[in-house]
Protein backbone atom coordinates (compact mmCIF):
# COMPACT_ATOMS: atom_id res chain seq x y z
CA UNK A 1 0.00 0.00 0.00
CA UNK A 2 1.32 3.51 -1.12
CA UNK A 3 -0.36 6.67 0.73
CA UNK A 4 0.48 9.99 -0.03
CA UNK A 5 -1.58 13.37 1.27
CA UNK A 6 -3.76 12.70 -1.69
CA UNK A 7 -4.62 9.33 -2.27
CA UNK A 8 -4.08 6.07 -0.99
CA UNK A 9 -3.26 3.01 -3.54
CA UNK A 10 -3.41 -0.74 -3.24
CA UNK A 11 -1.70 -3.79 -4.62
CA UNK A 12 -2.43 -7.02 -4.06
CA UNK A 13 0.27 -9.58 -5.25
CA UNK A 14 0.02 -13.09 -5.13
CA UNK A 15 2.77 -15.89 -6.22
CA UNK A 16 2.59 -18.75 -9.03
CA UNK A 17 4.88 -20.86 -9.85
CA UNK A 18 5.86 -19.12 -13.46
CA UNK A 19 6.43 -15.94 -11.77
CA UNK A 20 7.38 -14.33 -8.14
CA UNK A 21 4.78 -11.71 -8.32
CA UNK A 22 1.37 -11.29 -10.05
CA UNK A 23 -0.07 -7.93 -9.85
CA UNK A 24 -3.59 -7.48 -9.91
CA UNK A 25 -5.48 -4.20 -10.48
CA UNK A 26 -4.88 -1.26 -8.09
CA UNK A 27 -7.55 0.94 -6.51
CA UNK A 28 -7.07 4.28 -5.46
CA UNK A 29 -8.90 6.46 -2.58
CA UNK A 30 -8.96 9.76 -2.00
CA UNK A 31 -9.13 11.16 1.48
CA UNK A 32 -10.60 14.26 0.13
CA UNK A 33 -7.68 16.57 1.37
CA UNK A 34 -7.01 20.06 -0.69
CA UNK A 35 -3.64 20.71 -2.54
CA UNK A 36 -1.67 22.89 -1.56
CA UNK A 37 -2.82 26.79 -2.23
CA UNK A 38 -0.05 29.58 -2.89
CA UNK A 39 -0.58 32.78 -1.27
CA UNK A 40 1.95 35.58 -1.82
CA UNK A 41 3.26 35.35 1.87
CA UNK A 42 3.81 31.48 1.47
CA UNK A 43 0.82 28.65 1.16
CA UNK A 44 -1.49 26.29 3.33
CA UNK A 45 -2.36 22.79 2.85
CA UNK A 46 -5.87 21.47 4.42
CA UNK A 47 -5.02 18.38 6.47
CA UNK A 48 -8.41 17.14 7.54
CA UNK A 49 -11.55 19.32 7.31
CA UNK A 50 -15.05 17.78 8.78
CA UNK A 51 -18.13 19.37 10.68
CA UNK A 52 -17.68 22.47 12.29
CA UNK A 53 -13.46 21.91 11.87
CA UNK A 54 -10.68 22.27 9.80
CA UNK A 55 -6.88 22.17 10.37
CA UNK A 56 -4.38 23.64 7.80
CA UNK A 57 -0.42 23.56 7.66
CA UNK A 58 0.10 27.31 7.30
CA UNK A 59 4.06 28.46 6.39
CA UNK A 60 4.64 31.80 5.83
CA UNK A 61 8.27 32.77 4.40
CA UNK A 62 10.51 34.85 6.12
CA UNK A 63 9.78 39.06 6.55
CA UNK A 64 6.23 38.12 5.34
CA UNK A 65 2.41 38.39 6.68
CA UNK A 66 -1.12 37.52 6.39
CA UNK A 67 -3.33 40.86 5.88
CA UNK A 68 -5.27 42.21 8.77
CA UNK A 69 -8.22 40.19 9.05
CA UNK A 70 -11.31 38.67 11.08
CA UNK A 71 -13.37 36.10 10.05
CA UNK A 72 -17.77 36.24 11.20
CA UNK A 73 -18.01 32.41 10.95
CA UNK A 74 -14.39 31.05 13.24
CA UNK A 75 -12.46 31.29 15.69
CA UNK A 76 -8.85 29.79 15.32
CA UNK A 77 -5.79 28.25 17.40
CA UNK A 78 -2.43 28.24 16.04
CA UNK A 79 0.09 25.80 17.23
CA UNK A 80 4.10 27.21 15.96
CA UNK A 81 5.72 24.26 14.86
CA UNK A 82 8.98 25.71 13.85
CA UNK A 83 10.45 29.38 13.11
CA UNK A 84 8.68 32.82 15.07
CA UNK A 85 5.29 33.84 14.78
CA UNK A 86 4.69 37.29 15.78
CA UNK A 87 0.93 37.57 16.53
CA UNK A 88 -1.56 40.16 16.55
CA UNK A 89 -5.03 39.67 18.25
CA UNK A 90 -7.42 42.46 19.41
CA UNK A 91 -4.87 45.08 20.97
CA UNK A 92 -2.35 42.89 21.64
CA UNK A 93 1.24 41.45 20.22
CA UNK A 94 3.11 38.28 20.97
CA UNK A 95 6.25 36.32 19.28
CA UNK A 96 5.63 32.78 19.81
CA UNK A 97 8.31 29.97 19.15
CA UNK A 98 8.32 26.31 18.60
CA UNK A 99 5.70 24.47 20.82
CA UNK A 100 4.08 27.70 21.87
CA UNK A 101 0.01 28.69 20.43
CA UNK A 102 -2.49 31.19 20.98
CA UNK A 103 -6.16 31.50 20.32
CA UNK A 104 -7.50 34.14 17.84
CA UNK A 105 -11.21 34.37 19.26
CA UNK A 106 -14.16 35.02 16.51
CA UNK A 107 -14.57 38.33 14.76
CA UNK A 108 -11.16 39.42 16.11
CA UNK A 109 -9.15 41.10 14.32
CA UNK A 110 -6.03 39.83 14.04
CA UNK A 111 -2.46 38.78 11.83
CA UNK A 112 0.61 36.54 11.35
CA UNK A 113 3.65 37.36 10.81
CA UNK A 114 6.86 35.66 10.39
CA UNK A 115 10.06 38.32 11.57
CA UNK A 116 12.83 35.56 11.36
CA UNK A 117 14.88 34.44 8.69
CA UNK A 118 13.77 30.91 8.35
CA UNK A 119 10.03 29.29 7.17
CA UNK A 120 7.47 30.15 9.77
CA UNK A 121 5.70 26.49 9.77
CA UNK A 122 2.34 26.25 12.21
CA UNK A 123 -0.64 23.96 12.43
CA UNK A 124 -4.05 26.21 12.07
CA UNK A 125 -7.29 25.21 13.75
CA UNK A 126 -10.47 26.50 12.60
CA UNK A 127 -13.57 25.65 14.54
CA UNK A 128 -17.41 27.65 13.46
CA UNK A 129 -20.56 27.05 11.77
CA UNK A 130 -18.94 28.22 7.96
CA UNK A 131 -15.61 27.98 7.40
CA UNK A 132 -14.97 29.15 3.93
CA UNK A 133 -12.07 30.94 2.20
CA UNK A 134 -14.64 34.10 1.53
CA UNK A 135 -14.99 34.40 5.36
CA UNK A 136 -12.56 37.22 5.80
CA UNK A 137 -12.84 40.86 6.10
CA UNK A 138 -9.66 42.30 5.68
CA UNK A 139 -8.25 45.80 7.25
CA UNK A 140 -4.78 46.17 6.06
CA UNK A 141 -2.79 44.01 3.11
CA UNK A 142 0.61 44.03 2.24
CA UNK A 143 -0.37 42.52 -0.97
CA UNK A 144 -3.05 44.67 -2.44
CA UNK A 145 -5.89 42.05 -2.48
CA UNK A 146 -9.30 43.05 -2.20
CA UNK A 147 -11.42 43.60 0.68
CA UNK A 148 -14.24 41.28 1.24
Amino acid sequence: MVQTKEAAITQQQTTTDKTDLVSIPFSVSHSGVAATEMRPWGSFTTLEEGPGYKIKRIEVNPGHRLSLQMHHHRSEHWIVVSGTAKVVCGDQEHILAANQSTYVPQCTAHRLENPGVIKLILIEVQNGEYLGEDDIIRFQDDYSRHKA
